[in-house]
């Protein structure tokens, strides 16, 4: 016995409901943009400038006698290590005092021990043997953190753009 053919019925079209791009989402958007562009402005003020002075010092580098660390502690969070001191170091021309900050990855844990380091011809740019020994770590962690919050607030400013052109397109 064969059955008759069924008639197929047309699929209904399901809608979804518009999406609503009010101010409050706009709002949320541009908060985070201004909060990711705070954490940019701190990178470029309170790391990289540490970052690069290493680098002009590196090579030339030696134990500084007359040189203290104070202020000087770690935190980590997950497997970024964000250390803090302030270097002193007496010279013939006077004390030199310079705040530096190291932004670093890895697993270790525990407490560091820090020498001060200083060039000779450049005693200004007065750092220590942690920040020389995880040069290459901290110009790495600061390019990647720097070059994925950038990265962010671009997409959310696009993503923005795009659901507004696409609301007043509708």
């Amino acid at each position: 016995m064969t059955r008759p053919p069924e008639t197929a019925t047309p699929p209904e079209t399901l809608r979804l409901p518009p999406r609503r791009q009010g101010w409050l989402n706009t709002f949320w958007i541009l908060f985070g943009v201004v909060a990711l562009g705070g954490i940019l402005v701190a990178c470029a003020v309170y790391t990289a400038p540490a970052v690069i002075s290493d680098w002009q010092v590196q090579a030339a580098a030696k134990p500084a006698a007359e040189a203290r660390v104070s202020d000087g502690k770690c935190s980590a969070k997950l497997f970024i290590h964000i250390c803090d001191a302030t270097l002193a170091l007496r010279t013939p021309q006077g004390t030199v005092t310079r705040r530096v900050n190291y932004v670093f990855s890895g697993l270790e844990a525990g407490d560091y021990r820090v020498g001060v380091m200083a060039d000779p011809a450049r005693p200004d740019l007065v750092t220590t043997d942690l920040g020389l020994d995880r040069l290459w770590n901290r110009t790495i962690t600061l390019l990647v953190i720097a070059g994925l919050t950038a990265a962010t607030i671009v997409g959310a400013l696009l993503s923005m753009v795009r659901a507004r052109r696409g609301a007043a397109a509708a």
